[in-house]
């Protein structure tokens, strides 16, 4: 377990050793996605299906900054690297979204070679209905949690495996982190300038009503996107709220802040979201784009055996822990298998 009892640095101290320069770039290029958020219903059988089912850790417990009674559920590697987490505001009451243009359609997970069967096996187990896909060459196993989120995994033999293992999920067929997502655009040609003149992804296929592109990372780095329009969905339970792009350091995100400033794009100013540093705005197919700094990261605060043990709260919430705590629904990360 390499790295245990590091903490790298404070989580609201923003120096030049923090981030570095971008070597003089004047256009950042994104190595592909940070994470993804998404609403959900049931915070236990969130818990349940992400780390219970699929494996993954829960890496940070928080709270969402505008409505602190609602949790901020971080999921990924053992480490909580960009582009391995996918989290959730769970609120029982939330309404049913309807999947549509200006969303991430599908999130997409990478397993190693050979993980397939495993994984169909595993999710049957469950009762999980699970369909199969073919998309440029790929095969894909594509089911819902939950809450309706449409998820998919793929082999992919980039990226290092993760060694973190809750449940009956070998180490050997633990999920990596993200291969990438199925984008819905309302306009999808703009969204293709974005994604290509603004982040610097590459267009590399194109096949069937979809556009594939890459970004030069291991995890999170191809994006597909629909050719063809699709009508603007309606946010809610089962949807995603917004996908994040990797920054390599503060400097890089206040680039793309200058980029975005000069489009017709309104981005909004960079916000303090405790392990990261982010940016949003929304593309012109209406998805809800983030650009999120590597650091400082889910270690900021914690030791990486500790990650995801408590809540964490910004400073400027602290004061109301008590409260705080006493309107979050308890929950428990358990294995199940």
């Amino acid at each position: 377990m390499p790295g245990l009892g590091l903490v790298i640095r404070e989580c609201n101290r923003t120096t030049s050793n923090d981030y570095q320069s971008s070597g003089g770039k004047t256009v950042p290029v994104t190595t592909g996605i940070h994470h993804i958020t998404a609403f959900v219903n049931d915070v236990q059988a969130t818990v349940d299906f992400y780390a219970g089912v699929l494996g993954l850790r829960l890496v940070k417990q928080s709270v969402n900054f505008d409505a602190p009674e609602i949790h901020h559920l971080y999921f990924g590697n053992e480490s909580g690297s960009p582009g391995t987490i996918i989290s959730f505001f769970p609120q029982e009451d939330a309404r049913q979204g309807t999947l549509g243009g200006g969303q991430v359609g599908i999130t997409v997970y990478a397993v190693p070679k050979d993980s397939l069967i495993f994984w169909r096996k595993r999710l049957k187990h469950f009762q999980i209905e699970v369909m199969e896909a073919t998309r440029f060459d790929e095969k894909y196993i594509t089911f819902t949690d939950n809450s309706g989120l449409i998820i998919e995994l793929v082999e992919r033999e980039q990226g290092p495996n993760s060694w973190w293992s809750l449940s009956s999920v070998p180490v050997e067929f633990a999920i990596k982190g993200f291969a990438g997502a199925l984008l819905f655009s309302s306009n999808s040609k703009s969204t293709e300038r974005v994604l290509v003149n603004l982040l610097g992804l590459r267009k590399i296929a194109a096949e069937e009503g979809l556009i594939r592109f890459k970004a030069d990372g291991e995890l999170g780095n191809v994006i597909d996107l629909n050719a063809e329009n699709i009508p603007v969905g309606e946010g809610g339970a089962g949807t995603v709220h917004h996908i994040a792009w990797r920054a390599k350091d503060y400097a890089e995100l206040e680039a793309w802040g200058s980029l975005i400033g000069t489009s017709e794009m309104q981005s909004a100013k960079i916000v303090d979201r405790q392990f990261y540093k982010a940016m949003y705005f929304r593309e012109p197919g209406n998805i809800l784009f983030q650009i999120a700094t590597d650091l400082p990261g889910f270690q900021c605060d914690q030791r990486i055996e500790d990650l995801g043990g408590r809540l964490d709260l910004p400073e400027q919430l602290e004061s109301q822990r008590a409260v705080i705590e006493k309107k979050l629904k308890p929950f428990v990360v358990r294995a199940l298998d």
